[in-house]
């Protein structure tokens, strides 16, 4: 049978007619074990062949790295802090920020806050597992006002934060570089960890920058520092054209990383590594600016040197990790072509996206939960042939395989439907009974439309979710199926259409990784 028609709608059908069986989580490709002790062990031995302090980039995401968690199933997105929780007598943290990034509100997706936001939760969570914070760093300083805020704000509170410029003479004057109107230009960030880890919210943050101009102020303080970089992906020793490595430039179409062969290293040792452009475009300087710094000859002698990368031997089935990382691959393709539909990126974009699918002939349909999220769209439309309007459909594959359907109605979202029938079939709650009763929908309606003047009626996920607890306070039923949401995190999810924040905030909520057709769910241009 065609894998694209190998589901059961719930729409229309009683739940006795789905496929049940015991929940199947999948299976794990990847030992967090394995991999906290590889990747605690080379940190270590990167301070013994060292003397004096680390300084160590961390690329990617410190904690939350929900990427790495989608393509090496069995990842802990949270892994790094535990490493971190391991060397936490030796650790010290500065964070950084982009000031632009602060100016134009710079959103992290994942949590659908801003950079600025995303810092201060970070420092909330390093705090909670005992990890020092030295320091907050505001990048390319220029007096933007919104960094200057944010600074008061930290500062108010207790945080350090120091503000750096653009570095003089970058990247092409070497002694304007290293000198005091460059790098000692900025202010010296004093630490007493051993080990300093240097990370940001996103890409781009001003990490190197950072590390570099505190190595400068240790060497003229006669203090012997180095550098390392600690970034998950690419993963070095997998083959350039991995599924891994190939959903990392994915996720980083935006950015036009392209994987490449390290040239550098392959001349050095003979062997293959794989590294991405930026960091082999920049080694040359980067290598000229760290001899400079300390007087002496690097002994790194190529950009993979300079990694503590141990996540590929982490890896404990092949096979599900490139099935895992494909999967993501559409994904992104389906976030950039939104994401250009919104007017948030470039056409470039979604065509290197796009590309990346064809090298692995992918196609958006072999995202199992596309083909039913949109024939429930359609069958919508099918019902309500007769009535004006837009028609959307919204499918999650659950863990065991099953795919479960929504659609749009007066009373409420796609999403919030699929949900409903969602966690109805996973409590084995009959199709005709109602999780929320008559009169709790009545007083959301009435609200949103006669107190608050609103003129949408239908309900969207986040305020059925509220809908949902206020109904579980007296109805045995709805809080056996409230138990049942925690059983959709990491389960996928389509939308026929680009979610209102509403339901965009509601299936951030139940952590599951949705994606949406590239259409608007209104005719209006405004989405509220």
């Amino acid at each position: 049978m065609d894998k694209r028609k190998n589901y059961r709608k719930l729409a229309g059908e009683q739940k006795d007619n789905l496929k049940r069986g015991p929940m199947i989580r999948t299976k794990p490709g990847f030992d967090n074990e394995k991999y906290l002790a590889e990747q605690r062990q080379a940190i270590l031995e990167r301070i013994e062949g060292q003397s004096g302090k680390l300084y160590l980039e961390f690329g990617g995401k410190l904690i939350y790295d929900y990427h790495a968690a989608r393509v090496l199933p069995g990842f802990d997105p949270n892994v790094k802090l535990r490493l971190l929780q391991q060397l936490k007598d030796k650790v010290g943290v500065i964070l950084c920020i982009y000031a632009g990034d602060i100016e134009r509100s710079k959103i992290r997706a994942d949590f659908g806050i801003s950079y600025d936001n995303a810092t201060l939760k970070t420092i909330d969570d390093l705090k909670n597992a005992g990890i020092s914070i030295s320091a907050v760093v505001i990048t390319r300083f220029d007096s933007q006002s919104a960094a200057i805020t944010f600074k008061n704000r930290l500062e108010r509170r207790g945080i350090r934060v120091f503000t750096h410029g653009f570095t003089r003479g970058y990247p092409t004057d070497l002694d304007l570089i290293v000198s005091a109107e460059g790098y000692g230009a900025n202010s010296y960030i004093e630490t007493e960890n051993p080990i300093v880890v240097v990370s940001g919210p996103g890409p781009n943050s001003g990490k190197l920058a950072t590390c570099l101009s505190q190595l400068y102020h240790e060497y003229r303080c006669g203090v012997t520092a180095s550098y390392a970089k600690f970034e998950t992906f690419p993963i070095w020793n997998l083959p350039l054209k991995h599924p891994v490595n190939m959903a990392y430039e994915s996720a980083t179409a935006d950015l036009r990383d392209v994987n490449m062969v390290d040239h550098f290293h392959l001349a050095a040792y003979g062997k293959t590594a794989i590294n991405y452009n930026r960091d082999i475009e920049a080694f040359p300087l980067l290598k000229r600016i760290l001899e400079r710094i300390t007087g002496q000859p690097s002994f790194y002698r190529s950009p993979t040197d300079m990694g503590v990368n141990r996540a590929g031997f982490g890896i404990i089935d092949d096979e599900i990790v490139r099935e895992a990382a494909q999967q993501e691959i559409i994904r992104r393709y389906f976030q950039y072509t939104v994401e250009y539909a919104l007017g948030q990126t470039d056409r470039e974009t979604v065509d290197r996206a796009e590309l990346l699918m064809k090298e692995l002939n992918l196609q958006p349909e072999d995202r199992r939960v596309v083909p039913p999220a949109r024939d429930a769209a359609c069958a919508a439309r099918k019902k309500h042939a007769n009535t004006e309007g837009i028609f959307c459909g919204a499918a999650i594959e659950l863990h065991d395989g099953t795919i479960i359907t929504g659609k749009n109605s007066p009373l409420m979202h796609s999403c919030a439907s699929m949900t409903l029938n969602a966690i109805k079939h996973l409590a084995q709650i009959p199709d005709t009974m109602h999780l929320l009763p008559p009169n709790i929908i009545q007083s959301l309606t009435f609200l949103k439309k006669d107190i608050l003047k609103g003129q949408k009626l239908s309900l969207d996920l986040d305020e059925i979710l509220i809908a949902l607890g206020l109904s579980a306070a007296s109805n045995p039923a709805a809080q056996t199926a409230m138990q049942q949401l925690k059983e959709l995190r990491a389960c996928e999810v389509h939308n026929s259409h680009i979610p209102s924040p509403g339901d965009a905030a509601g299936l951030r909520k139940l952590g599951v990784h949705y994606t949406s057709d590239p259409k608007y769910p209104s005719p209006e241009l405004y989405l509220d």
